[in-house]
């Protein structure tokens, strides 16, 4: 007497449910052959491309490109130093003041500019000008944010007015 007679199911419904159970991992096992066809062919198509060179050949390619790249930005990077010591020396900031020189004899028409570089260092130009006398023009050396001559209050004006303009260069 099998088991299955003992809990009261007939062999026929055993062998039929065990003969439809192989049928669908039959199927199950077909399907997944299938698939793993479509995605063998799939992976062979990614590896060769559409051209006869292999994926392998594209990817060295491309770190050979990569590697170029890298060549130039540090060139460029050195033209880049190169051009900023540059600008630090440029002028760049500039502040003016206009006012009367002689009060009354010659309206607002003198002016003191100030034009200085990233580190605050450049130079001064005071004009005066007076319509009887005429124009003088003077220039003062500024280092560093400061003169060691004498500055007028027009001129000190100018002065910090450029030094609290923003770097055109930043």
């Amino acid at each position: 007497m099998s088991i299955f007679e003992k809990i009261g199911v007939p062999i026929d419904y055993v062998v039929i449910g065990l003969a439809g159970g192989m049928v669908v991992l039959f199927l199950l096992v077909v399907v997944l052959f299938i698939k793993n066809a479509k995605l063998k062919k799939r992976y062979t198509a990614f590896m060769q491309g559409d051209k006869p060179e292999s994926f392998e050949e594209v990817m060295k390619a491309r770190f050979q490109d990569i590697d170029t790249i890298k060549e130039i930005l540090v060139r460029h990077q050195a033209h880049f130093d190169e051009l900023d010591e540059v600008f630090k020396a440029s002028f760049q900031k500039m502040g003016i003041v206009r006012y009367d020189a002689f009060k009354e004899m010659g309206g607002t028409l003198s002016f003191a500019l100030a034009v200085l570089n990233k580190e605050d260092s450049g130079f001064i130009i005071n004009s005066m000008y007076s319509t009887r006398e005429g124009c003088y023009l003077y220039a003062k050396e500024v280092i560093h944010g400061e003169s060691f001559v004498v500055l007028s209050e027009e001129e000190q004006e100018a002065l910090e007015k450029a030094k609290k303009s923003q770097d055109l260069i930043q």
